[in-house]
């Protein structure tokens, strides 16, 4: 815990700025020393510096390039006394996200890192492999450090292994959420290793569908290093998440002593094992993994996984068949009721989920999103419920009208069956394209239908009695304790996502829809009570008052979407940057300029809710897209404006900015390399992040550059967009484009801006960029910078 004060105590610490890359260093680089010092014969220390330059394109956030120079990593080898050919690596990151004091995200783990490192370093049993450890100082630049070194660092070549450090949160316990690709030996390093174990690649293959918006140095390693590893986040309180209030005082001591203890013990085992050395003979298929409650883990070869879910779906299929198939007098009969009972069972899940997502639109359109993110349980009382309620309406409907003279006992069967055959079918499919998840499948096919062949007999003899009932539920209990342990864990990521995935997705729409989702897989089993009690009147009556009463209560605007608690704040994200904007043509005249204070919410709620506080923030001053200019002529920090509609951001009118240290753009020549073919070479010049946007004119396209692989790729909507950053000092950054023209659109192939961003020093804020966050309510964390937006034409 002193690592982890003293390092947050810097305060933020942005790449480019003395915090990050001379007051940070300076602290690691005094405590490291301190350490090798007290190590004993049996290791030996290196200890470099790397200040790499480089560049590479990523498909994340719809795709885009990457250039860096002069970023800063440090990085220390821990190794036995007479050396080893073969290294794992340890990585965390020390920057933090601008106006930040990033203590979860990464200093915690930097902390960990450094007490590791102190611990093996005084042992004195000998390792078989190095451990380096690696602390990047520009992660939060879009994992541009981890590219410098993996690719460009000598000791790099040793690495046969890797564990990243990350946060998605602030404390809690650590997630491991990727491993691989391949290697299941690694997850069996986990496994055998891990004191307090918490995996589940349920998380993995979410995380690596693109569907939460975020990434780490594990893709970095994976893909430009070939370096197979395991990616640990911690996931707790994510409401924090990349805010002022991600402090150190936040993360319990006991969190920080778990994943020093998985780490340690992972790392030993790797930098101990033989397969360390020989990795690449073991990279053969993925791995299913699973942690039963914290207490241990499961895990096994997905090839075994795949031929343990056909054999149990193959089971469940022998036994409906049969069960349909006899007597033989009634085939026919039984397929009937059955084929009814399962268009029934999936017609109540269609249905269901139509009144929900109505319901969440429903609140969306009138303004009440959001309601749930600081009261959870109003999204149980109002989504639960209606689906809930929905459900077992439906069958009550169906019990009443149209099996009204059926024996319940009879339907209760046929409904249970109805229910397997779904799990078999989706097992099936599931396994079929290849995901590990399906285990949760399996367990929603091999345990009910087990617990039914159990308790069969008695529920045939006597009906619903209470030992039935006692059987059933226990029968049922592994299945439903593992889907709600692992519910808590999507909801405990997901529901802050909510408040930072910007203003398209309405996030009722996607919660509601998980809820059902739950709601469903829940119910699957016990839906068939339905048809074997006498009423569900009173259940019914009971779920109805519920969700009508927190309708109304979300209705009426009783439950404020964020929080100032101090204990536990669930802030609203608000992005403020004082912008000057010039816009030059062909001849290099001036055509348009404006400056004011460009402002957006992180989400789906915009700002409606900070309107009040600033009323001059109104209709009149919607941002307007310019739509001849890359990205609508605003100064995205990164590619994400699919993300955000102009709709809902404004453009407040202030006095021009005169940053001190402003950016420097030159052509330097204009070269024709073939037929129709032209080369424009620049120099660029200015603060540690900018941002470049191309957008090739009618008629041109922009076929090569110097940039990544010399491949250009586009970002969603066309335009090409290169994200830059450098560390305290760099030289003028060169580069050049190369676009394809017929002589028809010779004059004016490529429009080209350059956004320059001042996230520290005397250029960060403007006065009136001050006086507005001073306005904004104590529930916004608002983070504010100033910037400049320059378009050339050539």
């Amino acid at each position: 815990r002193g690592f982890l004060d003293a390092i947050t105590a810097i305060g933020p610490r942005t790449v480019g700025s003395p915090e990050n890359e001379i007051h940070t260093v300076n602290y690691l680089i005094e405590q490291i020393k301190a350490i090798e010092v007290e190590s004993t014969d049996a290791h030996k220390i290196f200890i470099d510096i790397q200040r790499p330059t480089g560049s590479f394109s990523i498909d994340f956030l719809g795709g885009f390039t990457s250039y860096y120079a002069n970023v800063t990593n440090i990085v220390v080898k821990l190794e036995p006394r007479n050396g080893a050919k073969h290294a794992v690596l340890s990585n965390c990151h020390f920057d933090s996200v601008p106006n930040t004091p990033g203590a979860s995200d990464d200093a915690v783990s930097c902390s960990v890192m450094l007490e590791i490192l102190n611990t093996l370093s005084k042992s004195s049993e000998p390792l078989q492999h190095a451990v380096i450890f690696l602390f990047n100082g520009a992660e939060e630049n879009i994992l541009q450090a981890s590219h410098g070194f993996i690719t460009q660092h000598e000791w790099a070549k040793s690495i046969r292994a890797f564990i990243n450090l990350e946060a998605a949160g602030v404390g809690g316990k650590e997630l491991v959420f990727q491993t691989g690709p391949e290697n299941p030996w690694l997850v069996q390093a986990y496994v055998s290793a891990a004191e307090h174990p918490f995996a589940s690649v349920v998380a993995q293959e979410i995380f690596q569908s693109g569907i939460i918006p975020a990434d780490t140095d594990f893709r970095i390693y994976r893909d430009f290093g070939n370096v197979p590893g395991i990616d640990l986040a911690f996931i707790e309180n994510g409401y924090i998440y990349h805010t002022k209030y991600d402090t150190s005082d936040r993360i319990l001591t006991d969190s920080i002593q778990r994943a020093g203890d998985n780490i340690l013990a992972v790392l030993k085992y790797l930098a101990t094992s033989d397969k360390l050395a020989k990795s690449s003979e073991y990279r053969h298929g993925n791995v299913v993994f699973f942690d039963i409650l914290g207490l241990f883990v499961l895990a096994y070869p997905a090839r075994v996984g795949t031929i343990m879910n056909y054999i149990i779906a193959a089971i469940a299929f022998l036994y409906l068949s049969k069960k349909i198939l006899q007597p033989k007098t009634r085939v026919i009969n039984n397929l009937k009721k059955f084929s009814t009972a399962f268009g029934l069972t999936l017609l109540s899940w269609i249905s269901t989920l139509v009144t929900v997502l109505i319901v969440a639109v429903l609140i969306s359109l009138i303004g009440r999103s959001l309601s749930w993110y600081s009261h959870f349980y109003v999204s149980v009382s109002l989504y639960g419920t209606a689906a809930t309620a929905k459900l077992i309406l439906v069958h009550t409907l169906a019990k009443k009208f149209y099996y009204k003279n059926m024996n319940d006992q009879y339907m209760g069967d046929v409904f249970f069956d109805a229910s397997l055959m779904v799990w078999a079918i989706a097992l099936t499919m599931l396994t079929q394209i290849g995901l590990c998840s399906a285990f949760i499948c399996t367990l929603w096919v091999a345990f009910p239908l087990l617990t039914k062949l159990m308790i069969h007999k008695e529920f045939r003899q006597k009906g619903t009695t209470m030992r039935f009932v006692m059987m059933y539920m226990l029968g049922m209990f592994v299945p439903y304790l593992y889907v709600m342990y692992l519910s808590w864990t999507v909801f405990e990521m997901f529901t802050p996502i909510m408040g930072r995935s910007g203003s398209e997705i309405p996030p009722d729409v996607i919660l509601a829809g998980l809820i059902v989702a739950i709601t469903v897989i829940l119910s699957s089993y016990f839906i068939n009570f339905v048809y074997l009690v006498k009423s569900t009147k009173t259940t019914l009556v009971t779920l109805t008052t519920v969700f009508f009463v927190t309708l109304m209560l979300v209705c009426s605007g009783i439950f404020f979407p964020y929080s100032s608690d101090s204990a536990n704040p669930k802030p609203k994200r608000v992005f403020l940057q004082h912008t000057s904007r010039r816009f030059h043509d062909l001849d290099g005249n001036l055509v348009k300029s404006d400056s004011g204070i460009w402002i957006n919410g992180f989400d789906y709620n915009g700002i409606s809710h900070i309107t009040p506080h600033v009323p001059e923030i109104n209709d009149t001053i919607r941002t307007q897209c310019d739509e001849w200019a890359p990205f609508c002529g605003f100064p995205w920090i990164l590619p994400v404006h699919f993300m955000f509609r102009l709709v809902k951001n404004w453009y407040l009118p202030a006095p021009d900015i005169l940053p001190m240290s402003p950016v420097q753009f030159k052509v330097l020549s204009k070269e024709l390399m073939s037929l129709n073919s032209v080369r424009l070479s620049f120099e660029v010049s200015g603060p540690s992040h900018m941002s470049l946007y191309i957008r090739p004119r009618e008629g041109a396209t922009l076929s090569s550059w110097s940039l990544g692989d010399g491949r250009p790729v586009a970002s969603v909507g066309g335009d090409y967009f290169v994200f830059y950053s450098h560390g305290l000092q760099a030289a003028p950054w060169h580069f050049w484009i190369e676009l394809a023209a017929s002589e028809k659109h010779a004059d004016e192939i490529v429009s080209l801006a350059i956004a320059a961003h001042y996230f520290f020093g005397e250029d960060k804020k403007s006065p009136q960029l001050y006086a507005l966050m001073e306005r904004l309510p104590n529930w916004v964390f608002s983070s504010g910078w100033s910037c400049t937006y320059d378009l050339f034409v050539f």
